[in-house]
């Protein structure tokens, strides 16, 4: 429903896909923190699946869950940068145009931003 009130907001209307996933993703947390409210808990970190779990897209969007967290503390120019090189992708190159910067400095930057992010997700 959010999403067809909002589909005026859609920049790509010929591949919506991406911006569809997006408010799925940010009314499953609403979804989350309501319940978490309602317990009289905070929520901290991914919901725990059960070692049984055979559901493939429950997992996936579990793991996704947990990049978005982790994505959301890294600090800024980070998240920036993992955006246009992935959520955008754009070439490192076009990166560095975007950006102004050094083709190099692109790639020192990436690598260090996946770093981070690796370091987050293994906690």
């Amino acid at each position: 429903m959010r999403a067809w009130l909002r589909r005026d907001s859609c920049r790509s209307p010929a591949a919506p896909l991406p911006w569809m996933l997006e408010i799925t993703r940010n009314e499953a947390r609403r979804m989350l923190s309501r319940q978490a409210r309602r317990r009289g808990h905070e929520l901290i970190g991914t919901p725990e699946l059960e070692p049984d779990c055979v559901d493939e897209q429950l997992a996936g969007t579990a793991l996704r869950l947990s990049v978005e967290q982790a994505l959301a503390t890294l600090a800024d120019r980070d998240r920036h940068l993992l955006r246009l090189r992935y959520a955008e992708d754009l070439s490192q190159s076009e990166v560095a145009r975007r950006l102004g910067v050094p083709e190099g400095t692109v790639k020192v930057r990436l690598h260090r931003a996946r770093h981070r992010l690796r370091g987050l997700l293994a906690e």
